[in-house]
């Protein structure tokens, strides 16, 4: 019996070890993947004059939605629109000065896509993060960035585990970078204000 549950044990932390294998090897992906586009990106963030308006469908809302909360704990004031909502009222919350993150791992959702014409409309920025570089909202954004994996991190091989996780990640690396930015700009203005000071 001992030796059963053992082997039971041994067998669970396998597949435990086998997904965290698989998601750190779709992370390790991304650092190929943080070029010209992400510092585009992050040219866009640091030039946004209103909100970083953060959307996304499903998983990939869940995950907009924390994405939202690091940018505005990290110096960015950001808030969460849901795509279904907004094509039925809460479009209002997205003005002329915002900057809107479209998080969408096939590219395609309808509900993402449906946000497009306002944005055109509004002629604000859009970086998405998609799965898919071919996609149409990869073709319809400013900016995409490529969150591609080779495979899902599930057994199954298809819950949202790897995907859901590099589009976190690249999104915490977009967060970090734009606040990293402002420090030091911030810096730069009060050594230039000390500078100014020593003259009078």
């Amino acid at each position: 019996m001992m030796g059963e549950q053992k082997m039971h044990t041994d067998d669970f932390c396998n597949i435990g070890k086998q997904v965290i294998e698989q998601e750190a090897k779709a992370i390790q992906l991304l650092l190929s993947r943080i070029d010209e586009h992400f510092a585009r990106a992050s040219d866009i963030l640091m030039n946004c004059k209103g909100y970083i308006i953060v959307m996304g469908m499903g998983k990939s809302g869940h995950i907009g939605k924390k994405l939202a909360a690091t940018f505005t704990a990290t110096g960015s004031p950001s808030f969460f629109v849901h795509p279904a909502e907004a094509m039925h009222g809460d479009s209002g919350m997205i003005t002329a000065r915002d900057t809107v993150i479209m998080l969408s791992k096939s590219g395609e959702t309808e509900e993402v896509l449906g946000i497009i014409p306002l944005i055109k409309r509004l002629n604000i920025p859009c970086i998405s993060l998609t799965g898919n570089t071919r996609s149409k909202l990869a073709k319809s954004a400013t900016i995409n960035l490529d969150v591609s994996i080779t495979r899902e991190a599930c057994p199954l091989g298809l819950a949202p585990t790897s995907s859901t996780t590099v589009t976190l990640v690249m999104g915490n690396a977009l967060a970090a970078t734009v606040s990293e930015r402002r420090k030091w700009l911030m810096e730069q203005n009060q050594d230039e204000s000390k500078i100014s000071l020593i003259g009078i």
